[in-house]
């Protein structure tokens, strides 16, 4: 399975900001930090934003936040909102097969996607916000 762009950025961003001391950051500071364009970054916080993972702050002095404590973002949460579709195979959106009555690819697949989800779903982003420090420094975020 292959996440796209926007939950790899969206993930991105929940790590920055949790790593961020004051835990406050601007759009610009995170493109910079990962070298990635600004304009993708609005649509990933205005997203993030939707759902409350993400607070925003307008003016001097604003910028993004985390909506929730990072131990209460799960990374299944930011997954299942950002990806589109889910199905590893077409079958589980419905597709048809010539061998769906008597398939268990789709039933294999379908416990694999949710293996994968159970393991998302343990995992916060405080807990990929570590080594703080580390990370805070790969970032070229001040500790």
């Amino acid at each position: 399975m292959r996440l796209t762009v926007l939950t790899d950025y969206s993930l991105r961003m929940l790590i920055h900001l949790a790593v961020k001391p004051g835990g406050r950051a601007t759009i610009a500071e995170v493109a910079t930090a990962y070298g990635i364009s600004e304009a993708h970054l609005m649509k990933v916080a205005h997203l993030l934003g939707q759902s409350g993972h993400v607070s925003t702050v307008r003016g001097r002095g604003g910028g993004l936040a985390l909506g929730r404590p990072a131990t209460e973002i799960t990374v299944g949460d930011v997954v299942r909102q950002m990806e589109p579709d889910m199905a590893v195979v077409p079958c589980l959106a419905g597709g048809s097969c010539a061998i769906l009555p008597a398939c268990r690819l789709k039933r294999t697949m379908h416990e694999a996607r949710a293996a994968f989800l159970t393991v998302l779903d343990r995992t916060s982003i405080a807990d990929l916000a570590q080594p703080e420090g580390q990370l805070q420094e790969l970032l070229g975020i001040a500790a």
